[in-house]
């Protein structure tokens, strides 16, 4: 499995957009609102990813997973997008993301990963705390009065 950035070179953005619909395609029954994930075009795709700093996993030429990150001053990094393939997960490719995450921070001198999560999505909760993540506040997006998301930080 191999990383690779997603930028101006990326050559399979159709791939990359089916990735990450497939990937969050299973949210839809469950959450309120739906994911802003489901909205991506192709064109959207890529000016997120020219604005943000993006990796793929792939492996024997076959899109496994992605990241995107955007530095959020004073000292988070924002992991969104974070997608892996039904049939790639429990392989390490979401920690191997991540990695590339925390590699990142470090070279822009940000101290702490900073990521969101629907609050119906338990299971997510329970994979980041794993991986050191710990839930520090709870949001709801704009027409809700409940809580709608979980806001969780790793200190790295």
């Amino acid at each position: 499995m191999n990383l690779v950035p997603i930028d101006e070179t990326f050559g399979d953005w159709d791939a990359l957009l089916a990735l990450i619909l497939s990937s969050f395609s299973y949210m839809l029954p469950r959450i309120d609102p739906p994911s802003s994930a489901l909205q991506l075009t192709l064109q959207s795709l890529m000016e997120k990813a020219r604005v943000e700093k993006a990796y793929a996993a792939v492996e024997n030429g076959k899109l496994l997973g992605c990241i995107f990150c955007k530095p959020e001053p004073p000292d988070c990094l924002y992991i969104g997008k974070l997608a892996v393939a039904p049939d790639a997960q429990g392989r390490g490719v979401g920690r191997m993301l991540l990695q590339a995450a925390e590699t990142y921070a470090a070279e822009c001198g940000l101290s702490c990963l900073r990521l969101e999560t629907r609050i119906e999505l338990i299971e997510n909760h329970h994979v980041f705390a794993k991986w050191g993540f710990v839930r520090i506040a709870e949001g709801c997006h704009p027409g809700f009065a409940r809580p709608t998301y979980v806001e969780m930080r790793k200190m790295l």
